[in-house]
């Protein structure tokens, strides 16, 4: 499911209220050792441009 929620990102990234739908989405469906490596991910990718989404979503 992780690699799932990392494709859809990749795919709506070009807007920041999709990408933030859909993170939270992805995160709904995610256990605890996932999400942890799903942000460290998100931060390495998107941490740029979407920091505020970013930090929103994961805290």
């Amino acid at each position: 499911m992780l690699d799932y929620v990392k494709v859809i990102l990749l795919k709506v990234s070009f807007d920041v209220k999709l990408f933030e739908k859909e993170l939270k989405k992805g995160l709904k469906t995610l256990v605890r050792e996932e999400i942890e490596e799903l942000q460290n991910w998100c931060y390495i990718q998107f941490g740029p441009s979407y920091q505020p989404v970013l930090q929103r979503c994961f805290n």
